[in-house]
């Protein structure tokens, strides 16, 4: 039977690939809806898709151990949630001055953050085999698509 402890531990690596992965979807949804490039656009939509699709595995795997993902708050992760949006909240004023390498930086920037939040709770003793193999596969997705930002800006240049 997990501890207090362990239950808050594992409660506090989940809530923040939670809000990662909902600051990545908000931030390509937003970078989706304004940028002009037919490219970036369908960048764009698929990995919102791919971080809204990651959020609803990630938030029934939580279910099943009986948890909510909006204990966030209880738990105090503000620091961690604002570290998170603060990734992404340069994509709505970038994205609007339509600069290709820039919208692509934020996006770098934003993905460099949800890898090492995926980095670090792969390498966490927190989480139990069932959920460690699901964060596994998004982190795999989550490192893939930031690569190909990083080769999208590195042929912007």
């Amino acid at each position: 039977m997990a501890t207090d402890n362990q239950n808050s531990a594992l409660r506090g690596v989940l809530n923040e690939l939670v809000e990662t992965l909902k600051d990545g979807e908000r931030g390509y949804s937003e970078a989706l809806t304004d940028v002009k490039d037919q490219d970036l656009k369908q960048v764009f939509k698929q990995y919102a898709v791919q971080r809204d699709s990651y959020l609803t595995e990630l938030e029934n795997a939580m279910h099943n151990l009986n948890m909510r993902p909006a204990e966030a708050k209880e738990d105090k992760m503000d620091s961690v949630i604002g570290t998170a949006h603060r990734a992404w909240i340069n994509i709505k004023s970038v994205v609007t001055g339509n600069d290709r390498k820039a919208i692509l930086d934020e996006c770098e920037r934003g993905e460099d953050y949800a890898v090492k939040a995926f980095q670090k709770a792969v390498q966490s003793d927190a989480l139990p085999h069932e959920i460690k193999s699901i964060v596994e596969k998004q982190y795999n997705g989550i490192k893939q698509a930031q690569d190909q930002i990083r080769m999208l800006k590195e042929s912007a240049r």
